[in-house]
């Protein structure tokens, strides 16, 4: 099975849809997809993941399947009263690196859920949420969560696409790579409308481990040097 993983294009954040530029990044992301297999493409519920999905879907004749856990995350203090705020607006990607460079203890293992600037962080509302949906979604395909990876229960080798967010889906390469959240956030960026492939290999009975196969391929853009941005 083949997971691939596209974060939307240029948005307009106050209308929730792809600018003019964003339009042409889905376009080009859609003739860069379309020479896969494609069985199924899902989306955040969000407007500017959906538009972008949208060209592929036409490409493939698929319909979009919204998936409500992938919505964008957002962030800031739980408590507003608080005399101790979380610095830079509780921002994740800032206060990551904050975080990870206070102390070794925070690098590895979970213990960097229990640091105030995330325990205390709204971001926390969706973690649970989008770790469980990426499981459910993933059992569909024969692979059931167990441990820190997936046993597969039945082979399948299809290929799904999900078109998310750069928050979301940093969530999600978090639970499918078994690494903390701060390190995929601090380590791994990728840009708008960049694709990456995720591959599950195993067969009935035996773990598979998921393999990040390609990261933020932006090569079908003009210009793929990075663009990230929040």
């Amino acid at each position: 099975m083949r997971l691939i993983f596209v974060r939307h294009g240029e948005p307009n954040y106050e209308n929730d849809c792809l600018t003019q530029t964003g339009r042409e990044q889905a376009i080009k992301t859609a003739e860069r997809l379309k020479n896969e297999n494609i069985r199924a493409i899902y989306s955040s519920p969000m407007g500017r993941a959906i538009e972008t999905a949208s060209f592929t879907a036409k490409d493939h004749g698929l319909e979009i399947e919204k998936l409500d856990f992938m919505h964008e995350i957002w962030w800031g203090d739980k408590d507003k009263d608080s005399s101790e705020k979380i610095p830079l607006n509780g921002h994740p990607w800032s206060i990551a690196y904050n975080v990870l460079t206070e102390s070794d203890d925070y690098v590895a293992g979970d213990k960097w859920k229990e640091h105030p600037f995330f325990k205390n962080n709204i971001c926390m509302d969706y973690f649970d949420r989008i770790n469980q949906g990426t499981d459910d979604l993933l059992r569909k395909y024969g692979l059931e969560r167990e441990g820190s990876f997936y046993r597969c229960v039945e082979e399948n080798d299809d290929t799904i696409a999900i078109f998310a967010h750069g928050g979301s889906g940093a969530i999600m390469f978090s639970r499918l790579l078994a690494i903390p959240f701060p390190i995929v956030l601090t380590t791994l960026p990728y840009g708008l409308c960049s694709v990456s492939v995720f591959e599950f290999s195993a067969l009935k009975g035996e773990m598979t481990i998921p393999r990040l196969d390609i990261f933020n391929d932006m090569k079908h853009h003009d210009n793929h040097s990075l663009k990230y941005e929040m």
